[in-house]
Formats: structure tokens, sequence, C-alpha cells
């Protein structure tokens, strides 16, 4: 079992920065992935970010350039940098960890104003 516990979500201008934590717990040494998907009203929950075990990273193409996905082991915690944002990065975001089965988080809000 692998618990998660989002933070970072908030209100920002269009243009600004917010940078989204996942702190990992449980049986983290099994985890093969990690990374966000987020869900705007009336949308599909989408894959924002991920990173493997190995270290590789992938990125949606709407979010390329301007979003950084990255790990910190020693806290099982990844963190999702999230730059230039625009009105339509607003959603709900949820980290999600890989393991024979996916687990969530309980998703944080991200709104951003034009």
């Amino acid at each position: 079992q692998v618990q998660l516990v989002e933070s970072g979500g908030g209100l920002v201008q269009a243009g600004g920065s917010l940078r989204l934590s996942c702190a990992a717990s449980g049986s983290t040494f099994s985890i093969n992935a990690i990374g966000w998907y987020r869900q705007a009203p009336g949308k599909q929950r989408e894959l924002v970010a991920s990173i493997s075990s190995g270290g590789s990273t992938g990125y949606a193409d709407s979010v390329k350039g301007r979003f950084t996905i990255s790990r910190d082991n020693a806290k099982n915690t990844v963190y999702l940098q999230m730059n230039s944002l625009k009105p339509e990065d607003t959603a709900v975001y949820y980290c999600y960890a890989l393991t024979t089965v996916k687990y969530w988080g309980q998703g944080t809000q991200v709104t951003v104003s034009s």
C-alpha cells in the first residue's frame, strides 16, 4: 500500500508560478513511477508529468517547457514546479504512484486567473 498527500495548490495570476508537493509513505520501494494528473471541470483526467524509478521524466505537450517534475528520494517526495501558468492550467491536480496498482492522492486545486 502507498499513501500520497499533496500540498501546494492555490490561486495565482496568469504568468505566475506554483510548486506542488506529493509526499509518499508506505511501500514506497515498490513504486515504479510517480507523477501528476489533472482534471478540469467537464474534462477527462489527463497525465501532466511523470518520473520513473530510474529518473526518466515525461510531460504532456501542453506543459513542456513550463512544468518540471523532480523528486527527493530521502523525503519520498515528488515536486511539480509550474511556471508561466495559464488559465487553461486550472484544474484539480492529483498525485499518483504506480506499483502493480495505481494509487491516488486526494487532489489539490490550482486556479489560474487571467
